[in-house]
């Protein structure tokens, strides 16, 4: 139903002296199950990516930005795991939302997996974090997508923003 586009965020290319976000760039926007293999498949996974950098997928002319009008009023459902863990999760994650599996499939903006130092983290963006019914739906479809058992949180992108040491989650599954 949906075209997706792939992005990259390079560590190498961030210094405190760049606006975030500058380092975010397209890679490859592909409308059908063919062209997301020829395109996975070629990349890669995010336990060989160096620490700092973020693969993003969201929907075609939505940028994996908070201030994105699209994202600006959304949030996210995170899920954290040790190194090396999260290329399983990240593929099912992307399975999901490109064979529009979740019931709000509508409300979701795409999903990113972020590899940092210690830890490495796939979330789920949405666009109307007032919508408890869609949040809640999301949240718990893609635990059972991802046969996840520990629980999950929602954190609103506006919170996040406002709170300088995290923001707290609006919903839990």
């Amino acid at each position: 139903e949906n075209a997706w586009t792939f992005w990259f965020d390079n560590p190498q290319g961030k210094s405190r002296a760049v606006a975030w976000g500058s380092t975010i760039h397209p890679i490859h926007t592909f409308s059908t199950v063919e062209d997301f293999w020829s395109l996975y498949n070629n990349i890669h996974h995010p336990s060989k990516l160096n620490v700092g950098a973020d693969f993003h997928c969201f929907k075609d002319k939505i940028e994996p930005k908070w201030e994105d009008p699209i994202c600006a009023n959304g949030g996210k459902w995170s899920i954290s795991c040790g190194k090396g863990k999260s290329d399983t999760f990240w593929l099912h994650t992307l399975l999901a939302l490109i064979g529009e599996q979740f019931d709000f499939g509508d409300e979701i903006c795409g999903a990113v997996v972020s590899v940092r130092k210690d830890k490495e983290r796939v979330a789920i963006w949405t666009k109307n974090a007032a919508n408890e019914t869609a949040q809640i739906s999301i949240g718990k479809q893609w635990k059972e997508f991802l046969d996840y058992k520990d629980s999950i949180g929602f954190v609103v992108h506006e919170d996040a923003k406002r709170s300088d040491k995290g923001a707290k989650n609006r919903y839990t599954v």
